[in-house]
């Protein structure tokens, strides 16, 4: 289970952005953040991770199957995050993207296989410029998955897909991490599944 408690964020300045937020999110289950744009949405996974911006403030605690990740360092808390762009390197082929989420070295046979579950067979020498943004999408996840995360943190992960990938592309992402517990970051409610959690931000002031 991931947990967030009494978790407030803001700015020196005295500025509010979240107040007081909890959630709870069980192995399996899916935890929508929605809300306007900088209601908090992102910042909240900022938190989470440990990677909050210079110059923001918070209190709260964190914890993940128990174990107290608030004072953590982001390395150690052996959570997994997906981006809207993907994050691929650019001077890595494909197999060399897989071996970094992985932090070891991993056998032709290893990727291969890796990219066979997401109907990727043939690609791991390819340059990242050269493939689809769904084909990205999925690559990114592998690399994400690869480093076998206790938790998932995916921010507007299917935004960039044409709408005739999205379905395809959410099918794999809920598939493929159906084991850990995930919080979401959406403007799009058809992104959520349907027994997902929800939470508003940005509906009252702090």
């Amino acid at each position: 289970m991931l947990e967030v408690n009494n978790l407030s964020i803001g700015f020196a300045s005295g500025e509010c952005l979240v107040e007081g937020l909890s959630f709870q999110v069980e192995a399996g289950g899916v935890l929508a953040l929605l809300g306007p744009s900088g209601s908090g949405k992102s910042t909240v996974l900022d938190w989470i991770t440990g990677t909050l911006a210079p110059g923001i403030q918070s209190s709260g605690s964190l914890h993940l199957y128990g174990r107290d990740l608030t004072d953590v360092p982001t390395e150690r808390r052996g959570l997994g995050l997906v981006l809207q762009d993907g994050s691929l390197f650019p001077h890595m082929s494909i197999a060399e993207n897989l071996a970094f989420g992985a932090r070891q070295r991993l056998s032709a046979a290893a990727v291969d296989e890796l990219l066979e579950r997401a109907d990727l067979g043939g690609m791991a020498d390819r340059d990242p410029a050269t493939i689809s943004g769904g084909q990205r999408a999925r690559v990114s996840l592998l690399r994400t998955l690869v480093s076998e995360p206790a938790a998932v943190l995916l921010d507007e992960p299917f935004s960039k897909l044409d709408a005739e990938l999205r379905d395809q592309i959410r099918a794999f992402t809920w598939t493929e991490t159906e084991a850990v517990p995930r919080v979401l970051v959406t403007h799009d409610a058809q992104d959520i599944p349907a027994h997902a959690q929800r939470i508003q931000l940005g509906d009252s002031a702090c």
